[in-house]
C-alpha cells in the first residue's frame, strides 16, 4: 500500500535565543531519527522541511517535541505547516501589493492551534504604535513599521491570542515555502 508523502514544515519556538542553542545539523538528525525523509533546514531560528508518510501533524509535532528537548535538553513548541498551508498562507497575505510594508517588517505568528474566541477583541485593546494586525484563520500577520525588535506589542501576542505563536519574517515564509516547493 503506498501512501502519499506530504510535505511538511516545522517551525520551532525560541531556538538560538539565549541558552536554547541548537545546530542545524543535529535538527536535520533528530528529523531523521523519526523516519523523515530528506529534512533541510533553513537559516539558525529553527525551520525544518521534511517529506513524511505521518497524516497526524498534531502527534507528529509532539513526537518532534519530545526528541528536541531529549537531544538539546529544552522543550520548543514545534508548529508545523503543510506545505499547502503555506502556500495559503502567501496567498491571504493581507499586506500584499502594499509598497510601505517592506518584507522585513511584515511577520507572520504562525498559531499552534485555533485562537480563543476574544482573540480579534483581545488583539484590537492592544496599545498599537503603529503596528497593523490583521488574523486569518490560525496565521497573525502584523505589520511592524518600526521593526518586531523595538514592537512593545510582540510579546504580548499570544496571550491576546490565547494560544503560543512562533514569528518568521515574510523573507523567511518566502524561503520556507520555496524550499518545500523543491524538495524532493
Amino acid at each position: 500500500m503506498h501512501h502519499e508523502m506530504t510535505i511538511v514544515i516545522a517551525l520551532l519556538r525560541g531556538v538560538n535565543l539565549g541558552a536554547r542553542r541548537m545546530k542545524m545539523d543535529a535538527l536535520r538528525a533528530v528529523c531523521e531519527s523519526l523516519k523523515l525523509k530528506n529534512p533541510q533546514t533553513y537559516v539558525q531560528s529553527g525551520n525544518a522541511v521534511f517529506r513524511t508518510a505521518a497524516t497526524d501533524l498534531a502527534a507528529l509535532s509532539r513526537k518532534l517535541e519530545s526528541a528536541i528537548e531529549k537531544e538539546f535538553g529544552f522543550y520548543s513548541e514545534t508548529i508545523l505547516r503543510t506545505a499547502e498551508d503555506m502556500r495559503a498562507v502567501v496567498a491571504a497575505n493581507p499586506f500584499a501589493g502594499r509598497a510601505d510594508v517592506l518584507p522585513a517588517r511584515l511577520h507572520v505568528h504562525f498559531l499552534a492551534g485555533p485562537p480563543s474566541p476574544n482573540a480579534q477583541n483581545n488583539l484590537a485593546a492592544l496599545n498599537k504604535e503603529g503596528e497593523e494586525l490583521q488574523l486569518i484563520g490560525h496565521s497573525l500577520y502584523v505589520h511592524y513599521p518600526i521593526g518586531a525588535g523595538q514592537s512593545k506589542i510582540s510579546t504580548k501576542l499570544d496571550k491576546a491570542l490565547g494560544v503560543t505563536t512562533t514569528a518568521r519574517n515574510w523573507n523567511t515564509v518566502l524561503a520556507l515555502l520555496e524550499m518545500a516547493q523543491r524538495i524532493s
